[in-house]
């Protein structure tokens, strides 16, 4: 049997200003993801678990909570973009110019804004991505800047996969 390997994320050198990916998986949000990750987070707003309360608001049902909808977009970056990083530095102008609802689907992608080679560490170079979001109407719901750093080639550390060894042996 031959083993072949997957896609295992772009490094550093694979990254080009102007480049977009639009991120290949799509995902509706249901009430628990909204309900769960609002009390896991220990939110108190009633607008995001209270249905009775987000009704007499003018949006009429509860919001999905804003941190879960960066969570997902940025979860659904990582395939294209984050695979391979070392750390992530920070997210800056974050928006959210149209509300998330439970049933929404969410789609995403991120264009590369900069590069540059870290100055502290060889192994790595620094990206700036700007992301966002959009549901099922095409109408985006956040967007936002991303800076990592990233492994250059021949620096990830390898898996037990990756270096060719099945699991479990």
């Amino acid at each position: 049997m031959a083993i072949k390997q997957g896609w295992t994320g772009r490094v550093y050198e694979d990254f080009e200003v102007g480049d977009v990916y639009p991120h290949p998986l799509g995902r509706t949000v249901l009430a628990a993801d909204n309900m769960w990750f609002t009390m896991l987070t220990q939110n108190t707003n009633p607008i995001h678990f209270d249905h009775h309360y987000a009704a007499k608001t003018e949006f009429g049902r509860p919001l999905v909570n804003s941190t879960f909808t960066l969570a997902l977009v940025t979860g659904q970056s990582v395939t294209d973009l984050s695979q391979n990083v070392m750390a992530n530095l920070g997210w800056d102008d974050v928006r959210l110019p149209h509300p998330v609802f439970e049933g929404d689907t969410i789609y995403s992608r991120s264009e590369v804004l900069e590069k540059r080679e870290s100055k502290s560490r060889p192994n790595v170079g620094i990206v700036r991505v700007k992301t966002e979001g959009l549901n099922q109407d095409g109408t985006v719901v956040i967007e936002y800047k991303r800076t990592f750093m990233v492994y250059k080639r021949g620096h990830v550390p390898q898996t037990i996969q990756q270096a060719g060894r099945p699991a479990g042996r």
